[in-house]
């Protein structure tokens, strides 16, 4: 009989050519618990439901596919997450789901292997958001205690692609697109020129965001509902503030016609139709040379 406070499996053959299990707890009583088929069946029943109750964890869901994990992971996460992000998420996820979507998660957990093997098929500059979604999802499995280790990080580093480099539009690049444009969309592209924010951070800016005084910017919301960080207005910036019209039956700076579902109010910036708009500008320049 083990000490007191170690806690191990016992697995012995009948004679009916079955496996018995049975097991201490950390007080170093015996308990039984049923007949399997094979040894291994025995020892992964052991570690699978026993030992995480020993430990005070969750028994592993042997009844859990990496398809179901990734429904309970973006239900979960879509309560501090923005809509727009968990829709990123679930795309960026499909890949994956496409290959392990079908295997239970205590499956998964020892197929490190399988899963860099898959990885290295992925194009280089889409390997990083895919993988790293895999290993998002597969670490919120083993927080909410349907795993024991995350195979995705056991696979190996997974390294963010070099950047490509970014080229600064010129002043002439620069006023030939505003060229193309109204006040308030020239006045947004030049603002986003600027201040070099996301299109979902400058599109979205609100009058109550901007300390003109201070020189700053509180962009919110950016990666999570809760997320807020400043951000420093240049004087080109705030002379591209300075050419929106006020407006007073919405909240945002550069404003759209669609209205918010339910608010009744001009909406925030639509990036889409305005590029579209440049795109068709510049299908007609090509087309009058």
């Amino acid at each position: 009989m083990p000490a007191k406070g170690v806690q191990s499996e016992q697995i012995t053959r009948t004679p009916a050519g079955r496996w018995r299990l049975r097991y201490y707890d950390r007080k170093g009583a015996r308990h039984s618990a049923g007949v399997y088929r094979t040894q291994a069946e025995a020892r992964q029943h052991f570690n699978d439901v026993i030992k995480p109750a020993l430990d005070g964890r969750p028994a592993a869901r042997r009844d859990l596919t990496f398809s179901g994990l990734v429904d309970v992971f973006l239900e979960r996460h879509a309560i501090v997450a923005k809509p727009r992000t968990v829709t990123e998420l679930r795309w960026r996820l499909k890949q994956s789901e496409a290959k392990f979507g079908t295997v239970p998660l205590v499956e998964l957990e020892g197929m490190a292997d399988e899963i860099a093997g898959w990885a290295v098929t992925i194009p280089e500059r889409l390997r990083y958001p895919l993988v790293a979604a895999f290993r998002q999802a597969l670490e919120a499995g083993v927080r909410y205690g349907y795993m024991t280790r995350n195979p995705a990080k056991l696979a190996g580093p997974n390294p963010m692609p070099t950047p490509r480099e970014i080229r600064v539009y010129t002043g002439d690049e620069l006023k030939a697109i505003t060229d193309e444009l109204g006040t308030v969309e020239a006045a947004a592209v030049r603002f986003a020129a600027a201040t070099g924010l996301r299109p979902a951070e400058w599109a979205s800016v609100e009058r109550r965001d901007i300390d003109k005084a201070r020189r700053l910017l509180l962009v919110r919301g950016t990666k999570t509902i809760r997320s807020r960080r400043e951000v420093p207005l240049t004087t080109p910036a705030l002379a591209a503030l300075e050419t929106v019209p006020p407006r007073l039956d919405s909240r945002y700076v550069f404003t759209t016609s669609r209205r918010c579902p339910g608010l009744g109010e001009p909406g925030p910036f639509d990036v889409v139709a305005i590029l579209n708009r440049l795109e068709r500008a510049y299908v007609t320049r090509r087309q009058l040379r």
